[in-house]
């Protein structure tokens, strides 16, 4: 991994995993199955590796733990496995973000593209009306941000290279999978035809209109270009406080656009 993301961090394919620096935070990290996450695929008995991610949660530079504990505030780092899974190609399951007690509603998150090359997928509703959906692609360096309350997954884009990010989330985060596996998966399943990614539409959703894009700059959100988003924090330690304190941020969410 050449990017920088301001801490020091080794991300392991075999196994997959992650090894903390000098001065770097973070646990054990841990293993999501196929099998945990087949109710959500488009073929339930589709072959792929038996792991399809690894995830730490919590991962920061020790200095800056107290400051991020009282904020609220949590680092994740996600690295993905190569290959497919049947058709599809490796990703998530796809969750809504639960209401947090902190703050008492749905948060956000923000992406931050590591290495490889991703799709983060989001629809506005889990409700048979999926609403907009948005398959944005980010690739190193690029930002994504999913708003409060949308249904979104994760998808590797690639099927010969791993993929990993990070991404800033509320710390008293939870995942609501309800929606997502009573229609047994997002509004539109990803499928490779030959190095590509297509879409096909769930049939379970009533409607859903599906928007391909590439990640888009975020300077409204007061992000800049190019510059890891922990080290932004680290300059401006409120920058992220429409994270953990969505309602105080409606202006950034109304007709939100990825």
């Amino acid at each position: 991994m050449t990017f920088d993301p301001g801490f020091e961090i080794t991300v392991t394919t075999d196994p997959m995993g992650f090894v903390y620096g000098p001065g770097v935070s973070g646990p054990d990290p841990e293993l999501r199955s196929l099998d945990a996450i087949r109710p959500s695929l488009m073929d339930k008995d589709c072959a792929g590796p038996e792991y399809v991610y690894c995830i730490a949660m919590d991962v920061a530079r020790e200095e800056d733990l107290p400051d991020l504990r009282d904020r609220g505030l949590l680092y994740g780092v996600v690295t993905y496995q190569r290959g497919r899974l049947g058709r599809e190609p490796i990703r998530s399951q796809g969750h809504i973000h639960a209401v947090s007690p902190s703050c008492g509603e749905s948060t956000c998150e923000v992406y931050e593209i590591w290495d490889g090359e991703a799709i983060i997928y989001m629809q506005q509703s889990g409700s048979d009306d999926a609403g907009n959906c948005y398959a944005v692609t980010g690739r190193r360096g690029d930002v994504i941000i999913v708003p409060p309350g949308w249904v979104h997954a994760t998808v590797n884009a690639s099927e010969d290279l791993p993929m990993t990010f990070g991404a800033w989330c509320v710390r008293d985060y939870g995942f609501d999978y309800r929606d997502v596996r009573r229609h047994g998966g997002i509004a539109f399943f990803p499928v490779f035809e030959g190095k590509n990614i297509t879409w096909i539409e769930n049939v379970a959703y009533r409607s859903g209109k599906l928007i391909e894009k590439d990640a888009r700059d975020y300077s409204n959100f007061g992000l800049e270009p190019g510059v890891p988003i922990y080290a932004q924090y680290r300059g401006d330690r409120d920058l992220f406080r429409f994270v953990t304190d969505p309602s105080a941020f409606r202006d950034l969410w109304e007709n939100y656009e990825p």
